[in-house]
């Protein structure tokens, strides 16, 4: 099955990131990387590892730049992912011993979030459908990320993807901030029938800070997790926050 693999990753100044997610794509006869003119050091790590292929292109939605990516592709099956995902041996040996049936169109992986290299117990992310044959499947715009259409069935596998972003505090804050005007103009944009419970709980601004800080650190475990744990809610609530105040400033605007 892994020779009907092929790779692609997004990047954008992932020097922090992309060696050792690279490191654990090792089984690949090919990798497909689409760039968005970073510059930092992110092509000079990929430029270290002979089967990756570099494209570069201007982001404008992470959907049309999934979708450029994936028509680079040759193999039947795709594995997407993102510059801070490592795959764990589980799941690699998992892949290895794949013989899907003509129904399955997609696998659906869970993820296990790391604090500087540290598995945590919980995380808030959900399983993620990253695994899918190459025609049956595009991926749409929603909100500050993207979401991918499966045509046929999707099944799940066992083992999980190591999220183990590592890069700095700036760049944090960037992202996040990036990320909450595109979900406050999703949220504006979308009738509260349209939106998930957590969407319609992030309509009153500030109620949802609270609310992820005892759901990481109670439901989830996080207090067990040390420090590391407290990082991840501290994470997650300046996420929530920076939503909130994105969200005040546009209502007052409109």
């Amino acid at each position: 099955m892994l020779a009907a693999i092929t790779p692609v990753i997004l990047t954008y100044n992932e020097a922090a990131n992309i060696g050792r997610t690279l490191q654990r794509l090792a089984w690949a006869d090919r990798i497909v990387v689409v760039d968005s003119f970073s510059t930092d050091e992110t092509l000079d790590i990929l430029s270290g590892y002979p089967q990756v292929e570099v494209y570069q292109r201007p982001f404008d939605t992470h959907a049309t730049q999934w979708n450029y990516g994936l028509s680079l592709v040759a193999t039947p099956w795709v594995l997407s992912l993102d510059a801070d995902y490592c795959l764990s041996d589980d799941l690699v040996d998992e892949f290895t011993t794949l013989n899907p049936h003509g129904a399955i169109d997609a696998y659906a992986i869970s993820f296990r979030y790391c604090v500087f290299g540290k598995p945590l117990r919980g995380t808030i992310l959900p399983p993620r459908v990253a695994l899918f044959r190459r025609d049956r499947a595009t991926y749409i715009d929603d909100g500050h990320t993207q979401l991918l259409q499966c045509q046929g069935q999707v099944a799940s596998l066992r083992s999980p993807i190591l999220h183990d972003d590592r890069k700095s505090l700036n760049r944090w804050l960037w992202a996040q901030d990036r990320y909450a005007l595109l979900e406050v103009q999703k949220q504006l944009a979308s009738p509260s029938e349209q939106l998930g419970w957590s969407d319609r709980i992030r309509r009153v601004p500030g109620l949802s800070a609270p609310i992820i800080l005892l759901y990481c650190l109670i439901l989830k475990g996080g207090l067990l997790d040390g420090w590391a744990g407290w990082h991840y809610a501290f994470q997650r609530i300046v996420a929530e926050l920076i939503l909130s105040i994105r969200l005040i400033e546009m209502r007052s605007s409109r």
